[in-house]
């Protein structure tokens, strides 16, 4: 078998890796009411499925690429497809919901390494122009991966049950260990020259830590101010921790991170395109599936199906745009795709009335797809550009927390927009209802303590629709919810067109070393 045709399976099995492990982000969100009844725990309870992922992903990745640069990426990628496998064995066998909340914070340190050092793989094994085409395949396996868990999701719980998306993962991923060992080819370590900076990787890990739990934390309690006690000590120690791995970071001789990478304007402008990119694209993708499940009626399949109007972009456009990488300005690419994404967001707002249909939707969610599927790729390449072999994997790292922290962050204040909006409008039009006094101070509180996402089962259930304000109450809800999610919209529009605008004034017109 001619070096070719290795490099091309073991494309394959690098993306089967990252598939798994950004799915995983986003495919349980459909199986947590099925968990809800199964383990008879509240929904506030069983989110930590979701968080517990997201927490510990976001804490390994820079700990993982460093390691994969020190002792070899190829190692250390098969180590993590391992764990995972593992991981998602123990879940799917979970007997009560303390075992599947440890299971998917295991299955996170997998999921780390496999989603960090996939892209620097990728990047060392190809050269020339092969690198931008096989780097555009990668990152339509990212972008269709994440927009993708809705639909994978539904259609396994609804046909299997949800401990089937674990165990879906078990033979994927031993077919994705054997290939990576056979056609993957390892880099060189550097072990021998380098001590492990512990200090170092204690420290941006409690920074991260503290960062992404307090965003957690906020987001279960929108209630609470910023500069709340709830949060400050959160968010202080997040950035005291920072402040001190900075200070260590630069006064050793082998640090974790080599900060130098920060004085390059082409890096930084990758990593906020990658911040922007979970802020806008992606965090928006949950508002977007509990617009069409909550207030739409779609079933979790129905609304998945639907949502390949944005996923179906990235598998297209990745092999493409990968080869107008190597020919057109990265950057410009990158930058105009953000604004038509702005656009697409733009319709998106505009088409949020009470009379919402997928038909007036599906223009934005196709802007939406298109970005995704050409940013994505693209700044996997142009973040690659000029990175010493050696620290590949920690640039890849930084490209996926940066991307990771995005979606956290965008979840958190777009849900914040969405929460304001929403019970504005309830307190200002509630008092029109011509209904007894008491009744609409009991139900309008309900409905500002269920917020957006569940206010609807509220305003709709049997109870509250045999009454005769039933009907009015339903409209001011819908109504609020839409002013709401126009809201979301506008907010994700901005984040993204900030994204274009780094992009153009950040970004540089280089080639690969």
């Amino acid at each position: 078998m001619t070096k070719t045709y290795r490099q091309w399976i073991g494309l394959v099995a690098l993306s089967l890796g990252v598939f798994m492990a950004l799915l995983d982000v986003t495919i349980v969100n459909v199986a947590l009411p099925t968990m809800v009844r199964d383990f008879n725990e509240s929904f506030n309870n069983v989110q930590w499925v979701l968080n517990a992922y997201s927490l510990v992903l976001g804490v390994t990745l820079l700990i993982v690429s460093k390691i994969g640069d020190m002792y070899g990426l190829k190692k250390i990628f098969v180590l993590s497809l391992g764990i995972f496998v593992l991981a998602s064995a123990i879940n799917g066998l979970a007997p009560s919901l303390l075992v599947l909340d440890i299971g998917r914070g295991v299955q996170a340190v997998g999921g780390a390494g496999m989603n960090a050092l996939a892209m620097a793989l990728v990047a060392i094994s190809f050269k020339g122009s092969k690198r931008g085409v096989a780097l555009g395949i990668l990152g339509s396996v990212i972008g269709l991966s994440s927009a993708s868990g809705p639909l994978v999701g539904g259609y396994l719980v609804a046909q299997f049950g949800w401990r089937s998306i674990f165990y879906v993962n078990i033979p994927i991923g031993i077919v994705a260990i054997i290939l990576t060992l056979i056609y993957v080819d390892e880099v060189p370590d550097i072990s021998r020259s380098q001590k492990i900076d512990f200090a170092g990787m204690f420290l941006s890990a409690a920074s991260l830590f503290t960062l992404i739990y307090g965003l957690i934390l906020k987001e279960s309690h929108p209630h609470w101010g910023w500069l709340s006690s709830q949060m400050i000590g959160w968010f202080g120690a997040a950035i005291l921790f920072f402040i001190v791995f900075i200070v260590v970071e630069s006064r050793i001789s082998q640090p974790m991170i080599n900060l130098t990478m920060f004085k390059n304007p082409h890096f930084v402008g990758t990593v906020m395109v990658a911040l922007a990119l979970g802020a806008g694209i992606y965090s928006y993708n949950t508002y977007l599936t509990a617009l069409m499940q909550n207030y739409m009626g779609y079933s979790a399949l129905g609304a998945g199906v639907r949502q390949l109007t944005i996923s179906i972009w990235s598998l297209l456009l990745g092999p493409i745009t990968g080869y107008l990488g190597n020919r057109y300005s990265k950057k410009w690419m990158i930058s105009g795709s953000l604004f038509l994404g702005g656009i697409g967001f733009l319709l998106l707002a505009n088409a949020m009335t009470v009379k919402v249909s997928f038909m007036a939707l599906w223009p934005g969610m196709v802007l939406m797809g298109i970005t995704n599927g050409l940013v994505n790729p693209l700044l996997n390449s142009a973040g690659m550009e000029g990175v010493a072999v050696r620290e590949m994997g920690m640039a890849s790292g930084l490209i996926n927390v940066f991307r990771q922290i995005g979606v956290t962050l965008g979840i958190v204040c777009l849900g914040l927009v969405q929460n304001k909006v929403y019970e504005t409008y309830l307190t200002q039009h509630f008092s029109r209802v011509n209904m007894p006094h008491a009744a609409a101070k009991a139900i309008h509180q309900a409905l500002v303590n269920a917020g957006p996402f569940s206010g609807h089962s509220i305003a709709f259930s049997s109870r509250l629709s045999q009454t005769p304000f039933g009907h009015a109450v339903q409209q001011i809800v819908w109504q609020a919810y839409a002013n709401g999610t126009r809201a979301v919209s506008l907010a994700a529009a901005g984040i993204v067109i900030a994204g274009g605008l780094c992009a153009a004034f950040l970004m540089r017109n280089r080639k690969a070393h």
